[in-house]
């Protein structure tokens, strides 16, 4: 996990919302039934259920998998908000979100094994940081990098871990760092951010 050494607080509203929004959700999977059944991303429901290409970037398996990703839209988003605002921030995680699940859904097609979380739309946003703040300092661990650096060592790790056995899709994580840092770079050529 990641955190910057300093940043300007500004409080961005849209951040809290999404916090907010799966938090509401997980308390909606653990006391309606089926709740978690009819919106988890299952690509084999994909054309005929689409609103799953949503829905399931709020669910979550369980309370360490939503502590993970909440802490980190926390840091992440909070940053990236003030940076690009709320408007922007609320399409890039979107963006993500969906390119996440269509990487899943790609890799697995007409797969039956449901794919929930926050994950592809937060290497979004992280994606997105690492273009318009490339030189900020975070901590991956305990090793402070600039924010470029680390973008670049989760990439590495998301590459790697799909070819490795396991429950966490890889491929979304990866997709949403490519939608992050394909938006990012649009508008660095805008030039109607300041960049440093």
């Amino acid at each position: 996990m990641a955190l910057f050494r300093t940043y300007k607080h500004k409080t961005p509203k849209i951040t809290f919302i999404f916090i907010a929004v799966c938090a509401i959700v997980l308390l909606l999977e653990f006391t309606i039934p089926f709740f978690f059944d009819q919106f988890a991303f299952v690509p084999a429901l994909a054309y005929k259920e689409p609103w799953r290409f949503v829905s399931s970037i709020f669910l979550h398996a369980d309370f360490e998998h939503i502590f993970f990703n909440m802490f980190a839209l926390f840091i992440f988003g909070m940053y990236l908000e003030s940076v690009i605002g709320s408007k922007r921030f609320i399409l890039i995680f979107f963006l993500a979100g969906i390119a996440g699940n269509l990487a899943y859904m790609m890799l697995s097609p007409g797969g039956t094994i449901p794919a929930v979380g926050a994950s592809g739309a937060i290497y979004g946003v992280m994606g997105m940081l690492a273009i318009m703040r490339p030189t900020l300092i975070v901590y991956v661990g305990t090793i402070p990098m600039p924010m470029i650096v680390a973008a670049a060592v989760w990439t590495i790790m998301s590459v790697l871990g799909m070819f490795t056995p396991g429950n966490i899709a890889h491929e979304a994580h990866l997709a949403g760092l490519i939608i992050g840092g394909l938006y990012g770079w649009m508008m660095r050529k805008k030039k109607d951010i300041y960049f440093r």
